[in-house]
């Protein structure tokens, strides 16, 4: 099978563009490099530099393409706050950019990677794909628009269209930034360093955290199974942990027990939040293979920079 894959030199786009290749696809990848490198990248992987919202060179990269998978996005909650038009452009807008061309190329199968961010707040956890969103941040509400026109274009020309709305994945590889740090990657840094964890609010919050092959595994069975056309599919671990869970285990991956100081002020985000993932193994076949502990510990075995040195993490 032919693939692309757009975001192809970040966090999730590279572990998928990597196990492609490996599983005998020929695959191209794209990126515009703003937050990302192609280091990680296997030579086999066609990697060219580009925006979702360069129609010519999409069209180029889309003849003869069987399936897209599409992760190029802007993806940091807090920087959407503050940047509600660029999140629009890049994240709405690219994706428009991309079903128009992928239409005009006649490509057969696109899968959009969603977020589990689009629920918001939910009376019912486990959610499942049927809860109403509530979207709380400009990240969420472009990637909700994102689903919606995915689904519409995809109707329109006869394209087989799947959004898998992705909980919190981590793993080996993800982006390190110097401000709005994912929890996890931050806190197994500090707790090798023996530094201080800050944890917002009392530590209660709870997310969906999902190791990155299980992700993959996702991924990629969306690419290929049949009978999905349509559908809106949580992927997640399907396991409630909140910040103090994760204090506790990765000070026993670590063997360290770093110092905690509690922010009485706590994030804006949901107060809990955990993936229903029944439909995805019915219809993907998907079964988790990693709980948070293995997911820990293979983090911490295959990331160098979560045994290097630093000073605070936050949460």
């Amino acid at each position: 099978m032919q693939v692309l894959v757009t975001g192809a030199a970040g966090f999730l786009g590279a572990a998928l563009a990597n196990a492609l290749v490996e599983a005998g696809h020929e695959v191209t990848g794209l990126d515009d490099l703003s937050t990302s490198s192609p280091v990680e990248l296997s030579p086999q992987v066609l990697f060219t530099r580009g925006d979702v919202n360069d129609r010519p060179k999409l069209w180029t990269l889309l003849q003869g393409v069987d399936c897209v998978y599409h992760l190029a996005a802007r993806v940091l909650v807090p920087e959407s706050v503050l940047y509600p038009s660029e999140y629009n452009t890049v994240n709405t807008g690219g994706t428009v950019n991309l079903m128009a061309a992928v239409r005009d190329a006649q490509v057969k199968r696109v899968v959009f990677i969603s977020s589990g961010a689009i629920y918001g707040n939910q009376e019912t956890q486990p959610v499942n794909e049927d809860a109403i969103p509530h979207p709380k941040s400009p990240y969420a509400v472009s990637k909700l628009a994102a689903e919606h026109y995915v689904k519409s274009i995809g109707a329109d020309a006869n394209i087989e269209t799947v959004c898998l709305r992705v909980f919190n994945a981590y793993g080996p590889g993800q982006q390190i930034p110097p401000s709005h740090t994912p929890v996890i990657p931050s806190f197994l840094k500090q707790a090798q360093q023996k530094g201080t964890l800050i944890v917002h609010g009392a530590g209660t919050q709870t997310r969906d955290y999902v190791y990155l092959d299980d992700v993959v595994q996702a991924m990629m069975s969306a690419g290929r199974v049949d009978d999905i056309n349509g559908e809106i599919i949580n992927v997640g671990s399907g396991v409630e942990t909140s910040v103090l869970d994760i204090v506790k285990e990765v000070s026993a991956v670590t063997g360290h027990e770093p110092e905690v100081i509690y922010n009485p002020r706590r994030g804006s985000g949901p107060q809990r939040m955990c993936a229903d993932i029944s439909k995805a193994k019915r219809l993907l076949g998907y079964e988790p293979q990693f709980d948070l502990r293995a997911g820990l510990e293979r983090t911490v075995e295959l990331d160098p920079r979560l045994q290097g040195n630093g000073t605070s993490g936050t949460a």
